[in-house]
């Protein structure tokens, strides 16, 4: 009988390896940058996430989303990774965790 897979645990997992990842121009990770949108895990361990950048002309609008399909597809089980770009709604400082913004000092 094949394992059961739990979403909510490869979910964490996915946040734990994004958040190792830096945008190169602010020292503060992409998932408390509010870079990520939605994570998405089907039953065959096949991973969408849905993200932005900090500006359309981002120095690292190919890099990153690549380091991001890289990095997601080293998590045990995880047998497909598709990074999907959007810049609806744009990114804002708003779209930051007050971690980041402590980071930043900007509270």
């Amino acid at each position: 009988m094949e394992q059961e897979i739990d979403t909510n645990e490869l979910g964490e997992s996915i946040v734990k390896v994004l958040k190792t990842i830096y945008d190169p121009e602010i020292p503060v990770d992409i998932y408390e940058l509010g870079l990520i949108y939605d994570v998405m895990v089907n039953t065959d361990y096949e991973v969408k996430i849905l993200m932005t950048l900090t500006s359309p002309n981002c120095p690292v609008a190919e890099s990153l989303p690549r380091e991001v399909e890289e990095k997601v597809k080293t998590i045990e089980n995880v047998k497909d990774v598709d990074v999907e770009i959007t810049f609806d709604p744009p990114w804002s400082k708003d779209l930051m965790s007050e971690e980041a913004k402590l980071e930043l000092g900007m509270l």
